[in-house]
């Protein structure tokens, strides 16, 4: 049994939390750290006994083996260091930090105490996207060309939100960066980026952007488009193809049924799911049965501190890329 403490309990705290009590054997939440009332009541209704306001209550609890970080971005390398000292693995999700420099510095610290650590890139565990990676292992299109990623959010999230969640590059799209080298299977080297504000002019006075296309090139030869946009009207769109010299693998989205309504006036489908919870909702327990399933047998973390941090320094070379409207090569971003 894994003692498990639980920091943040905003809604991807919630989600994990229900998860580790309701559908994953040998996990018990043992704690809850979370700022407010509202988030602490909720652990309660869950059965969580210990619920504080004061991350302490994980970090001094010596019978806690692991941590859940699932609080705001800017508390994560804060609360990922704490709980390495305290000699708990960590589970945190994506950014770990702002800034390259100081995930950079988080990392490190966390290597030299030699405590394991997992970045939340659930993307990776949906059944779709794992069967890709599958079927290009066992060369089902020969080599490959070109990979596709198209994400879409429906509705764009509050001016407050994008005020602080790093940019466009380092909230959103940096799934895809990571998609793009599990998917590939070996590193970028090269990106160029285009952005503006097509959705809203709020973002654009906020200092982001809310549409973008960035290219990139892999150390294979293989290019990689991905397109992202803050609004989709139809609902939530998250679609990947593959291209290779013996064929082409796509996976589309999922809808919220397999209904098909056939009259004369035409055919009609249901709708698309309506975001990330429901689209992901089995890649956010897999992520933690893996990350339970390392820990219980000493495997490295599917998803590594340094998975994070190449996802970042991506990130951050589409930031130079747009800034500066042109090609910018991986290698020159360096991190101090």
């Amino acid at each position: 049994m894994i003692k498990i403490g639980i920091i943040g309990m905003g809604r991807m705290g919630k989600i994990h939390l229900e998860n580790l009590s309701r559908k994953i054997e040998g996990a018990e939440v043992l704690a809850v750290v979370n700022p407010g009332d509202e988030g602490l009541k909720y652990a309660l209704k869950e059965g969580v006994e210990n619920v504080s306001d004061n991350v302490n209550t994980i970090l001094e609890n010596p019978e806690i083996d692991a941590v859940i970080i699932s609080s705001p971005s800017s508390t994560h390398s804060e609360y990922a260091i704490q709980s390495a000292k305290a000699g708990k693995a960590i589970f945190c999700e994506k950014p770990i930090d702002m800034s390259l420099e100081k995930a950079n510095e988080t990392i490190s610290i966390i290597s030299r105490l030699n405590v394991p650590i997992m970045i939340g890139f659930n993307q990776r565990f949906d059944k779709n996207f794992s069967k890709v990676k599958d079927e290009i292992f066992n060369d089902k299109i020969g080599r490959l060309r070109n990979l596709h990623i198209i994400s879409r959010d429906p509705h764009p999230p509050p001016v407050s939100y994008i005020k602080k969640s790093g940019g466009l590059f380092k909230d959103m799209t940096i799934h895809d960066f990571d998609m793009a080298r599990f998917i590939m299977g070996c590193e970028v080297i090269e990106v160029f980026a285009y952005g503006n504000c097509l959705i809203d002019s709020a973002i654009g006075d906020a200092g982001d952007i809310d549409s973008a296309t960035v290219l990139l090139k892999f150390e294979n030869g293989a290019r990689a488009t991905i397109e992202n946009s803050r609004e989709a009207k139809y609902g939530y769109d998250q679609r990947l193809e593959v291209f290779g010299s013996k064929g082409v693998i796509k996976v589309e989205n999922p809808l919220k049924s397999d209904l098909s309504i056939l009259t004369e006036a035409g055919t009609r489908s249901d709708r698309h799911l309506n975001f990330f919870m429901d689209r992901y909702e089995s890649s956010y327990l897999e992520e933690l049965k893996c990350f339970m399933d390392a820990l219980n047998n000493g495997k490295p973390m599917p998803v590594s501190g340094e998975d994070g941090l190449k996802a970042m320094i991506i990130a951050e070379a589409a930031n130079k890329s747009l800034l500066e409207n042109r090609p910018v090569k991986i290698n020159s971003i360096k991190i101090n």
